[in-house]
């Protein structure tokens, strides 16, 4: 057997705790060795945290790596790969860190506040990786079902209440909290890259567009303010159904009582995997890199733009990458 991968985690939120932790609990492959967080305690804590039972079961004889910054934990342990999971406008200081150190990134969405600093991300060497968790749920799971040829047409909605996750830090906006994910699982989804965007409304907790792609039209809602619900429809020209995936706060109670995997953790318990492969030099899967993110944020400029002219079609202007580096 190969030796776990050996992960540090930046950023010690929400996420660490009710997502990559769990996650990585039952994986063989993979391990969390050294944790950072500008909260020390919480770095601490996190890096005790049971999955199990729910809480930190850190006491003062334990020896686990805590620091409260990147570089103090890229320069002192020795690690294969680092997940981060800061604040997004911390997160190409983070990425950029690590690069220098010579290792490999796996960045939380959205990738950067800005479509600037996704180029940033792009132009690291070794390029990271960025956590579009949602191919490793709806994507891998109805991208089966749908045809490679032909016009798509997609209706994707996920909303959620912010003050039930409860954030340490992150008030993301609705647009780049939630609609980045769709973007991004919208062209997963089609294999296909956005061109334009039109009938944006956009407010700091809901936002809607109708994004176009090479061969598919994807109708975007989220919300920050609602109920906890995801939907997917991917339908052909004439409006037959393909594939779709519902999950709602009932439904997922339920499977959970059934003994079911949370869908987060199982996500990115996949996105995990697939990190590590990436890091081994093995097939990446369905792992998102940094065009991607490029392309997200190329798309949530464009949205932003066509709310500011009143819903007007505003083309996604793609930055030549090649050029960039």
């Amino acid at each position: 057997m190969a030796a776990p991968v050996r992960l540090g985690l930046v950023g010690c939120g929400r996420i660490a705790e009710r997502g990559y932790l769990p996650a990585a609990r039952d994986l063989s492959g993979v391990e969390f060795v050294a944790f950072a967080d500008p909260d020390f305690d919480r770095a601490r804590d996190v890096s005790h945290f049971d999955p199990a039972i729910g809480r930190s079961k850190w006491d003062m004889r334990s020896e686990s790596p805590v620091f409260a910054t990147v570089d103090g934990l890229v320069e002192t342990e020795r690690v294969d790969g680092l997940v981060v999971a800061t604040p997004a406008e911390l997160h190409v200081e983070a990425a950029e860190l690590a690069a220098r150190a010579g290792i490999p990134s796996l960045v939380e969405k959205p990738p950067a506040p800005d479509l600037v600093g996704a180029m940033r991300l792009a132009a690291l060497d070794p390029a990271p990786a960025l956590a579009f968790n949602r191919r490793f749920l709806q994507g891998v799971e109805l991208a089966p079902r749908v045809p490679a040829e032909g016009w798509l047409e997609l209706d994707l909605e996920l909303s959620f209440r912010r003050g039930g996750w409860g954030a340490h830090v992150c008030r993301d906006e609705a647009l780049l909290d939630a609609g980045t994910h769709l973007i991004d699982l919208a062209a997963f989804l089609a294999d296909s890259t956005p061109i334009a965007v039109r009938d944006a409304a956009i407010a700091p907790e809901r936002a809607s567009l109708e994004l176009e792609l090479g061969r598919a039209r994807a109708r975007i809602r989220c919300a920050t303010d609602g109920r906890y619900a995801e939907r997917i429809e991917v339908r052909d020209r004439a409006g037959g159904l393909l594939a779709a995936n519902r999950i709602g706060a009932i439904r997922g109670r339920a499977a959970r009582l059934r003994g079911a995997p949370d869908p987060l953790v199982r996500s990115l318990r996949r996105q995990l995997e697939a990190f590590a492969a990436a890091i081994r030099g093995e097939d990446r899967g369905a792992l998102a890199g940094p065009a991607d993110g490029v392309a997200t944020m190329a798309t949530i400029e464009a949205a932003r733009r066509s709310a500011e002219l009143g819903g007007a079609e505003v083309t996604v202007a793609l930055p030549d990458l090649a050029a960039a580096r």
